[in-house]
């Protein structure tokens, strides 16, 4: 590269900076149309109130300094982050971490949010098909929280509203296929549940990875029909 090139370069480089950044923060990002709940006015002071707490907080870590850095200063993993509440109002900045944060005595209580991907087994239901056949069907899910604040904000229990979620979306999913296509397309019927899920888990925070059906169980009385039909169709070709 010669010399009169390296200017060019860097006003280049810094104007990919500039549109990088403007993608980020621009109001048509991924996670802008999930509103937090509480945060709708984020500009808005704490009050006279909630500034004197805030001042005799600072008194108390100065006065108990260096003690008060065993209660404020908190770490959290690689894989998790701490959405930190003052007063009862989520702290501007989104959730800390991975590595040290502080956390004012009496006024700021935070919550760990593990980020890592989580699995859990769908309980057998008792699905009835679009052509009137009774089956137990269970799956498995694979989920994990890509935004700690809204997990934490917009939903009481992120973690067991997806598991309640995913028993219903069994059920209505797999009740409008036929058996047929139960026992044969499973893929499809897994990544239709998978699309429904992560849709309307998005509002929690909470990116579904991926789901799969186990097991698909027939009544007794079927099983013979369908054992009895194949050893007539073996006996057919048989002869």
């Amino acid at each position: 590269m010669s010399v009169d090139s390296i200017p060019g370069a860097i006003e280049d480089g810094m104007d990919m900076e500039m549109e990088e950044h403007h993608k980020l923060s621009s109001p048509r990002s991924h996670h802008s149309h999930t509103t937090v709940i509480g945060a709708e006015d984020p500009h808005e002071g704490q009050g006279l109130c909630g500034t004197i707490l805030s001042v005799l907080s600072w008194v108390l870590v100065v006065c108990t300094f260096p003690l008060s850095l065993c209660v404020c200063i908190k770490v959290v993993q690689e894989y998790e982050r701490a959405v930190i509440f003052r007063l009862g109002r989520l702290l501007a900045g989104g959730a800390k971490g991975p590595g040290i944060f502080f956390v004012l005595p009496c006024i700021e209580a935070y919550t760990k949010v593990d980020l890592r991907t989580v699995s859990f087994d769908v309980p057998p239901q008792e699905v009835l098909t679009k052509d009137s056949v009774t089956v137990s069907v269970d799956a498995v899910v694979y989920y994990r929280v890509n935004n700690a604040t809204i997990s934490v904000a917009n939903v009481e229990n992120a973690h067991h509203s997806t598991r309640l979620l995913a028993q219903t979306t069994l059920r209505n999913v797999l009740g409008t296929k036929n058996l047929a296509d139960i026992l044969s397309e499973r893929e499809s019927i897994s990544s239709s549940m998978q699309t429904s899920l992560d849709a309307a888990t998005h509002q929690w925070g909470i990116k579904v990875e991926r789901v799969e059906i186990k097991d698909v169980r027939l009544p007794v009385q079927l099983q013979r029909a369908m054992a009895a039909e194949a050893e007539a169709s073996r006996e057919a070709r048989a002869k």
